[in-house]
């Protein structure tokens, strides 16, 4: 299914719910994630510090009235390579009936665009190393695996 129409917004807290739901509709979401009605409250505290930060937008893709997808971008200026600017890409979600179907491709390149209007220099993401078809997905789009990274679970 070829997706069209497609519009992106910045999320609001009425669309937390749809956000969760994708989050939350694939192996690790379901092992993180809490869908259920009413969502437990962490989910909008983490939603007024995104809305309230100028360098964080939420972002749904729809298809008519329909949420399709998500994603977030950060947007983190540094020191290092001269005062470069980074865009982060995180919780990338696409609905299970848009999955395939060219949505990403074109929300990455919403992002990507975000970015550029930002000034920032450089694009990264971090993904899951059990998720060999996002690996592909994201070197398709050229993104190359330059660093290895480390978390610590607080």
């Amino acid at each position: 299914m070829k997706p069209n129409r497609i519009t992106f917004k910045k999320a609001t807290l009425a669309d937390i719910p749809d956000i969760v739901s994708l989050l939350a509709n694939d192996e690790l979401g379901r092992q993180r994630e809490d869908p259920s009605v009413p969502l437990a409250l962490e989910y909008r505290q983490a939603f007024q510090a995104i809305d309230a930060d100028a360098n964080q937008l939420l972002v749904i893709a729809m298809i008519a009235s329909d949420v399709v997808g998500t994603l977030q971008l950060t947007f983190i200026p540094g020191i290092a390579r001269r005062g470069t600017w980074r865009g982060q890409i995180e919780a990338v979600r696409i609905s299970e009936t848009y999955r395939s179907s060219g949505l990403g491709q074109e929300m990455f390149q919403w992002a990507i665009t975000q970015c550029r209007k930002r000034n920032c220099r450089l694009v990264q993401l971090t993904t899951d190393k059990s998720r060999p078809d996002a690996h592909r997905f994201y070197e398709r789009l050229g993104f190359r695996a330059t660093h290895e990274g480390y978390k610590l679970a607080l």
